[in-house]
C-alpha cells in the first residue's frame, strides 16, 4: 500500500469517528441545557413558592390580629347588655 492509499483509508475511518464524536459531543451538550433548564425552573418554582408562603403567613396575622379585634368587641358588647339589664 502507498502512502496515498493510507491517507485515503485513514480519511473514510477518521470521518466516521468524528460524525460519531461530534454526535455524542452535542448530545452532552443538549443534557447540560436540559439540566440547566430544569435548575432555572426549580429556582423560579421555589421562588414563587416562598413568595405564597410569605403571603398566607401576613394574610394568617392579619386575620388573627382581626380575631382579637372582634373578640374585644364582643366582649365590649357583652359588659353593656349587662349594664342595661339584659341577659347576653
Amino acid at each position: 500500500m502507498d502512502a496515498a492509499m493510507m491517507t485515503a483509508l485513514a480519511a473514510l475511518v477518521a470521518a466516521p469517528l468524528a460524525t460519531a464524536a461530534a454526535m455524542y459531543g452535542q448530545r452532552g451538550a443538549n443534557r447540560a441545557t436540559r439540566e440547566a433548564n430544569a435548575v432555572t425552573g426549580y429556582d423560579s418554582l421555589t421562588k414563587a413558592l416562598v413568595a405564597e408562603r410569605d403571603k398566607a403567613e401576613a394574610d394568617q396575622a392579619k386575620a388573627e390580629a382581626r380575631v382579637e379585634v372582634l373578640e374585644l368587641e364582643v366582649a365590649r358588647l357583652r359588659l353593656q347588655v349587662q349594664q342595661l339589664g339584659g341577659n347576653p
